[in-house]
């Protein structure tokens, strides 16, 4: 009687295992798909970039540093691995391309030109996506991390070797301190 009690208690931590473990592979997989997903989208964007720097040079915009700025913005987004690099990477080419908006600000021609219009509209689409994109993964992310960190997962986890995946950087509403004030 003993020996069956103990084989089933072997057998039941046995199979919590390995249904921890599974959930653990499964919350792992959809990070990789959420990372995949942002990837996708800022590759997107990237290729986009020498085509919107091309047409402000056609148009004889002489603002050298800006297009400069956001070729190696472009550049460092293209070579950051990993989601902390790509969301450092990924705010310089933003501040590039809100100085080259700017830029544009400044040339009539360009502002109204088919070309300059039909990438930025494009890149305000992208500029969603990548939104939309950034939340599943940081959802994915946070749903993995805090498996691995609860009872009895953390058991698992760390000796199966599940590390903790790494946040992509969160949307602007989400870096603005909520205010405190009290009816002033």
């Amino acid at each position: 009687m003993t020996a069956v009690l103990v084989a089933g208690l072997v057998v039941a931590l046995l199979a919590l295992v390995a249904l921890t473990y599974n959930r653990l592979v499964a919350d792992r997989n959809k990070v990789a798909d959420g990372w995949a997903g942002i990837d996708v989208q800022l590759t997107r964007r990237a290729e986009l970039v020498p085509n919107l720097v091309a047409t402000v040079e056609g148009a004889r915009v002489h603002e050298r540093e800006v297009t400069e700025a956001v070729t190696a913005a472009r550049t460092a987004l293209v070579d950051a691995e990993g989601p902390a690099r790509n969301g450092v990477a990924d705010d310089l080419l933003e501040s590039a391309l809100r100085q080259l908006y700017a830029v544009a600000e400044a040339y009539p021609d360009l502002k109204t030109s088919r070309n300059f219009l039909a990438l930025q509209e494009e890149l305000s689409t992208l500029e969603e996506d990548i939104s939309f994109a950034r939340r599943y993964y940081n959802a994915t992310v946070e749903r993995f991390n805090t498996r691995q960190q609860s009872f009895p997962a953390m058991l698992v986890a760390g000796p199966l070797g599940f590390t903790p995946a790494e946040f992509f950087k969160a949307d602007a509403a989400d870096r603005v301190a909520p205010s405190a004030e009290f009816g002033r």
